[in-house]
């Protein structure tokens, strides 16, 4: 497990919640940079919305065990 796995499977629920709202904005601005081509590396997009996925999936485990 990776050392952002652990860190987000800390989190509680309402931390999580705002750890993707987060990643979900940075994603966003991320996105209008490539369509501005004002984005060089590309492969940030990528990060981001696995990221996204990651925190979505431990959240939606949390929610789960309750």
């Amino acid at each position: 497990m990776s050392k952002a796995t652990e860190q987000l499977r800390q989190k509680d629920v309402a931390g999580l919640q705002a750890e993707v709202k987060d990643l979900q904005k940075a994603h966003f601005n991320l996105r209008m940079q490539k369509a501005t081509q004002q984005l060089g590396n590309t492969g940030q997009l990528r990060v981001t919305r696995r990221s996204i996925a990651r925190a979505k999936t431990i959240l939606a485990q949390k929610q789960a065990a309750k």
